[in-house]
């Protein structure tokens, strides 16, 4: 079967919280797998950033609500801190609201 446009992409990372995210009818899901009966110590990096092409600046309460859920606002190295906001999850994740677009044309 051909890798096509359609193709269902899942994203896991280990880490102490248990989530998976999607929008409904989305080539994609995310799973933070683990909880308390984690077997991987999450290993995060500073290059492995899930990115999130926003197309233009997030809705103003989008960075508000990830301060309050745990997220920390952290500098992503100089392209991301021009070109969005990252945040860090307490397992040391990093979450970046890029304001520019993205199209696989």
């Amino acid at each position: 079967m051909p890798i096509t446009a359609d193709t269902h992409v899942r994203l896991a990372r280990p880490s102490r919280d248990l989530v998976m995210l999607g929008l409904p009818g989305a080539g994609w899901h995310l799973e933070l797998v683990g909880g308390s009966t984690l077997a991987v110590e999450p290993r995060p990096t500073g290059e492995d950033p899930f990115v999130l092409y926003l197309d233009g600046p997030p809705d103003d309460e989008l960075v508000p609500r990830l301060e309050r859920a745990g997220g920390t606002r952290v500098s992503a190295g100089p392209y991301w801190d021009r070109w969005g906001a990252a945040f860090a999850d307490p397992d040391g994740y990093r979450l970046v609201l890029c304001t520019r677009a993205w199209s696989n044309d």
